[in-house]
């Protein structure tokens, strides 16, 4: 401990823990200890903690130090100095104020520096902290800016030192070892400082100060305004410098004696003063801690006939008074009492009146009018009370108190604390005499991302919420760094919270993901996604447009830098409005993209940039070959040059600005679309070490404070060393130390501390793992997969900052003992991505990219969805399921109306080795079936109505229906010469409206049916159990159904009404074929058919079946009808519902089109319909490769009416 005076010593800490160095073992040995921050003090305390077990007790001690110079002020709260500056000729790029300062008032103006600008630096103490004002115009109408805050608890009678230093438009302020860099605004980047007035805020026409209950109480040294030592000047009597009050220059200070009650055990015990004649009693003191609770004092009323508490509760003063056969006495008063400041307390009870107050004058009282005198019997107990084994009888039914104390008074008379320790009054347990221990721990701020801190006296709680980050500091990300890593959590299209660094500083941000593609987009908004059309203004011949985005700048720069690939649509509509054709060369029309503020682009579509040229001239079919754009053409009729811009460097779009409007006649038409980005490059960023001692080395890694490590591991082996970093004594390291446990170890100082998971399930199955280790000054946490975390706290007081500074090995180890064999991808440390593919390609031993994903990914395929494997991740093949999608999670529903029809031929492969001569009916009536799997979905009102028939060459059939009952139906009829067998389900209400799922199953002649979540219902045959030569397959109304009976061929004639999806027969996707695939050879569709989200058991998510429509897809470059103004809008800024519009347009050049997408694609006027589009590529069984082929070229068009 240290000390300038002798007295209020201040514990000497090193890294926020308590300094503790090796003495000598020997009685000659010399021990040296540097201090890792220096000391200024003129007494020094020592205190052993241990004594050498063998030999005698002795010390000698040296101390090495280095001169210091000193001039000081004091001031006394109504004093000051005035200092006028003499006028600069020239403006300067640095300027810099430095001083120290010690006080015991927790408020004050230490420095008030005016400008003759009209603005003003004022900086001061309000509440133990010191905040850094700018002040802007005069007194009374003056515009105050609070710039800055920094420090805590400087009002601890302690030397503190600040330095204010103006680096052109940036200030760089330091309260002692903490800095902090603040923007100067505009007005008063230069100080041009008149007078600077220290320790009051002068008026600028008096002596005077503003207000005497601001002023500093206090001592300043060494106050150095650029070099100038301005106290040395007052000493000096320089005609610059008016002194205001008494100011002396000497520091005369109070003396105060706080003692520090730091554990459970901690009491202080005083003998009491009793005026029996009077019959009353005072106690007094101030306090200061962090804890809502604690017992200040206790002491017995005379004769031992009651006990009185003084205690904190909830952050308030209670006084409970108990004495025998009386009704209690209870007071309270004072609140926020644990906000670590001083607070005055005086208890005092006379002639029957009984009070307590706190903060004096400014503070609060209660008062109550006991029954009985109040006054001391005994000795007064601070505190807490003794062991039990000591000879005083105290109960505390209350919590201790942690805290200073200072100033006791007993009746008018202050207790002398120091004789205490000299035992010459009273008794005390494991307190710190002369010294406030206090310490805030909230500052500066261990929680982050604007966690807000709160502390008691041992610890500190950060509250994460809204922080978007969770953790003992606020430091692990609660959200994932893309839509990619969203997708595979299994996560549909939807709005997600996207933190793109993770504990890094960028904010989360909340982003649209669609995924219903195979490629996973994120979707960037802007204020203006609608195509907007611009005429003529007289005296105008430019339009400009800004588009502002919902992103912050560093957010997109992530956004676009992470991902693989990005796009914006740029459509362009044109009359008589060019964009290169111009006389002297330079365009008429541009954009400006890219970071920042973006650079000049002169390209249009998907053509290189700086090519000055538009996407018909890069194909060579614009409307004039002489030009590089349709719109060059300088047509009188609306022309297009509209395309998508995918390089990303040139991205987003900020600003669009259009030229050529000048002329009669000149329109133009413009839509931006929203910016589009998909994959994520550090997700699948991998590498393979394929030997032991193979591995990847990086910079060293800092994370002094805070550290956070995650990845996914994938191995065979059953240990191995994932990561490692060591410094002189401290390390870092993360292995697999058995086949299912993870080990996380480092040292920080205070010796090696180890934090281990077991997972209980092998963690060497070749399958991905995530590993998540976060280290901070509280806790050092460890999770696997979504296992529970294991956390160790960090010792109290211990050292905090880990010091590294070696390489980072990734898969092994400096000594290159138990490295890791297998794959580690998406390393990321604090939230930057280790390129481990860039660096494996140089690296023996280990080979970038990692194959084998299915295995760990392949279960997020749905509905019996093939997983394929590809380099980079995986996607999902549903061409054998009744579900498109991504991940084969859509149902395919169509709304059917009693005319629609859906007819499935049967075929089989063809097969070169059956004979050519063969004929096809004797083909097709092998296809016999001894049983048969069928699943659908189905809702509808009507009933009867047949669900789906299945017919045979041979006359035979299966039917399946809803009877007029409300009630399932199966007929089978596999022999032509008896009847049908009719099994019925025993559920009811199906013809509901409600969405019902049905799935039989046949094996032979067991046949099971399963209807919602309702028992399995089972039968058995009593005909042949071959399905003979089956032919087709018919959804919706029937058109030949002369082999049914004649009440089941009336329903077949009347057709179904309503929903139908997910509809399977064995391997056959019939509703899928016909409505993905509809030019196929296998399907006839009659009547209208579209899809619906009608199959969809839960509201639709409005973004689940996304498409973009670009402008640039529309057929032809060129017509006479008008660019659809407003007819686009931003297909996922909309919440709430699917907005589907179908616009019918009249004219004739347009019918021709609209009745070829009727017939072709079975699209019929209905608010559920969208239009269709071909996610996959359906391997339909019986089907010719050439049909598919033909079905994806045509269904790749998207038509614009």
């Amino acid at each position: 401990m240290f000390s300038d005076t002798g007295h209020n010593w201040k514990q000497y800490r090193q890294e926020d823990s308590i300094g503790v160095f090796p003495g000598n073992s020997n009685a000659d040995s010399v021990v040296h200890y540097k201090l890792q921050q220096p000391v200024i003090a003129r007494y020094l305390r020592l205190i052993p903690l241990d004594w050498n077990q063998n030999g005698r007790i002795g010390l000698r001690l040296e101390t090495y130090g280095c001169p210091y110079s000193s001039d000081v002020v004091s001031f006394d709260g109504s004093s000051s100095l005035l200092y006028r500056m003499s006028p600069r000729r020239r403006q300067t790029a640095k300027d810099t104020i430095s001083l120290k300062f010690k006080t015991l008032r927790n408020s004050g103006i230490l420095l008030h520096a005016e400008g003759h600008r009209e603005h003003s630096l004022i900086l001061e103490l309000e509440r133990g902290k010191l905040f850094l004002d700018l002040r802007q115009g005069q007194r009374l109408s003056a515009d105050s800016q609070r710039l800055v805050s920094l420090g805590s608890l400087l009002d601890d009678q302690h030397w503190h030192y600040i330095s204010v230093e103006r680096l052109n438009t940036h200030l760089n302020i330091t309260v002692d070892r903490s800095t902090q860099q603040v923007q100067v605004p505009a007005g008063p980047s230069h100080w041009d400082i008149d007078q600077l007035s220290v320790g009051a805020e002068q008026n600028h026409r008096s002596l005077r100060p503003v207000s005497s209950q601001s002023n500093f109480h206090g001592c300043l040294e060494n106050l150095f305004y650029n070099g100038l030592n301005l106290i040395h000047l007052a000493k000096q009597r320089d005609h610059r410098v008016t002194v205001v009050g008494n100011v002396t220059f000497i520091c005369t200070e109070p003396l105060s004696i706080a003692v520090t009650f730091t554990s459970p055990k901690s009491f202080l015990q005083l003998p009491g003063t009793t005026d029996l004649s009077l019959g009353g009693m005072s106690v007094g003191l101030h306090f200061r801690t962090w804890n809502k609770a604690g017992l200040l004092l206790t002491f017995d009323l005379p004769k031992q006939e009651g006990v009185v508490w003084l205690y904190l509760s909830k952050a308030r003063l209670h006084l409970h008074v108990h004495k025998d056969g009386r009704a209690p006495v209870e007071l309270s008063t004072g609140s926020g009492l644990n906000d670590g400041q001083w607070h005055s307390v005086e208890l005092s009870s006379s002639q029957g009146h009984l009070s307590i107050t706190v903060d004096g004058e400014e503070g609060a009282t209660a008062h109550a009018s006991p029954t009985f005198p109040i006054s001391l019997g005994g000795c007064l107990i601070f505190g807490g009370c003794p062991t039990k084994d000591s000879s005083q009888e105290c109960r505390n039914p209350f919590s201790v108190f942690q805290g200073c104390m200072r100033f006791l008074t007993l009746g008018s008379q202050p207790v002398d604390l120091i004789k205490v320790p000299q035992r010459l009054q009273g008794n005390y347990n494991q307190l710190q005499i002369d010294m406030c221990g206090i310490i805030d721990r909230c500052s500066p701020n261990p929680c982050e991302h604007g966690g807000r801190c709160s502390q008691s006296w041992s610890t500190f709680h950060c509250n994460c919420s809204d922080s978007g980050h969770s953790g003992a500091t606020c430091h692990s990300s609660l959200y994932e760094q893309s839509c990619e890593a969203y997708k595979h959590k299994g996560n549909m299209s939807g709005h997600y919270f996207i933190d793109l660094d993770g504990s890094g500083p960028i904010r989360p941000q909340l982003l649209y993901c669609n995924m219903t593609e195979e490629k996973t987009w994120m979707v960037i908004q802007h204020n203006n996604t609608e195509l907007t059309r611009v005429q003529p203004v007289t005296g105008k011949t430019q339009h400009s447009a800004y588009f502002g985005y919902s992103s912050e700048e560093e957010q997109l720069a992530a956004i676009i830098s992470q991902s693989e690939g990005c796009e914006q649509e740029l459509a362009y509509h044109c009359k008589m409005s060019r964009i290169f054709n111009t006389p002297e060369g330079s365009p008429f029309s541009w954009w400006v993209g890219g970071p920042g503020s973006g650079q000049v682009q002169t390209y249009w579509g998907g053509v290189p940039p700086d090519s000055q040229q538009c996407t018909c001239g890069l194909q060579e079919n614009c409307l004039d070959p002489k030009h590089h754009c349709n719109c060059d053409a300088d047509r009188t009729e609306w022309a297009n040059d509209s395309g998508l811009l995918s390089h990303k460097e040139t991205l987003p779009v900020r600003s669009v600005v259009l030229g050529d409007l000048s002329r009669p006649g000149s329109e133009v038409a413009y839509m931006v679309g929203p910016l589009r980005c998909h994959g994520d490059k550090n997700f699948w960023n991998s590498a393979f070490f394929d030997k032991e001692t193979s591995y990847l080395h990086f910079p060293t890694f800092h994370g002094e404070l805070s550290a956070d490590i995650s990845f996914l591991f994938k191995t065979t082996a059953s240990s191995g060393v994932f990561l490692e970093n060591l410094g002189i004594k401290d390390f870092i390291r993360i292995e697999l130390s058995s086949s299912s446990e993870v080990l996380f170890s480092f040292d920080v100082g205070n010796g090696p501390l180890e934090v281990r998971l077991e997972a209980g399930i092998p963690l060497n199955n070749n399958r991905w793992h995530r590993v998540q280790v976060e280290r901070n000054v509280k806790e050092a946490s460890l999770r696997v997969d979504a296992l529970p975390a294991v956390s160790q706290e960090a010792p109290a007081d211990g050292h905090i900052h880990l010091q590294l500074n070696s390489q980072l090995f990734i898969g092994g180890t400096a000594s290159r003992q138990k490295g890791f064999r297998g794959c580690i991808r998406s390393l990321q440390l604090n939230g930057v991505t280790l390129d481990l593919e860039e660096r494996a390609k140089i690296t023996p031993g280990v080979r970038p990219g990692c194959p084998g994903h299915c295995s760990s990914y392949g279960s997020l395929c749905q509905n019996q969805g093939r997983c394929v494997e590809r380099p980079r991740g995986f996607s999902c093949d549903c061409g054998l399921t009744a579900y498109s999608g991504a991940l084969c999670q859509k149902e395919v529903s169509a709304i059917f109306k009693s005319g629609t029809s859906v007819h499935y031929i049967f075929q089989e492969p063809f097969d070169v080795g059956r004979n050519s001569s063969t004929p096809p009916t004797s083909i097709f009536s092998d296809m016999t079936l001894r049983g048969e799997n069928i699943s659908l979905n189905f809702r509808t009102s009507q009933s009867p109505v047949l669900l789906l028939y299945i017919t045979s060459y041979y006359r035979e059939y299966l039917a399946l229906l809803v009877n007029k009952y409300d009630k399932l139906e199966l007929r089978y009829k596999l022999e032509s010469s008896r009847d049908a067998e009719v099994l019925r389900s025993g559920v009811r209400n199906l013809a509901n409206g409600q969405l019902h799922s049905l799935t039989i199953r046949r094996q032979a002649r067991a046949v099971s049916i399963q209807l919602d979540q309702n028992v399995e219902e089972k039968f058995n045959l009593t005909s042949d159990v071959d399905f003979n030569g089956i032919n087709s397959l018919v959804l919706g109304k029937v058109h030949e159904s002369d082999v049914l009976d004649p009440d089941v061929a009336q329903l077949a004639s009347l057709g179904f009404t309503g929903c139908l999806s997910a509809v399977r027969f064995n391997t056959i996707n019939p509703l899928k074929a016909a409505l993905l695939h509809p030019d196929t050879s296998s399907v006839i569709i009659t009547g209208p058919l579209a899809q619906s989200h009608c199959g969809s058991s839960s509201p639709a998510n409005p973004y689940s079946s996304e498409t973009t429509h670009h402008q640039s897809d529309k057929s032809g470059s060129m017509g006479t009808g008008q660019p659809l103004v407003n007819a686009i809008r931003s297909d996922s800024g909309l919440i709430g519902g699917v907005i589907a519009v179908v616009i019918f347009v009249t004219v004739s050049a347009l019918a021709i089109m609209a009745r070829f997408l009727y017939r072709r694609k079975g699209t019929f006027q209905s608010q559920e319909v969208m239009t269709v589009k071909a996610d996959d590529t359906a391997e339909l069984p019986f089907n010719s490769q050439a049909g598919s082929q033909k079905v994806l070229s045509e269904n790749q068009k998207e038509y614009f009416i």
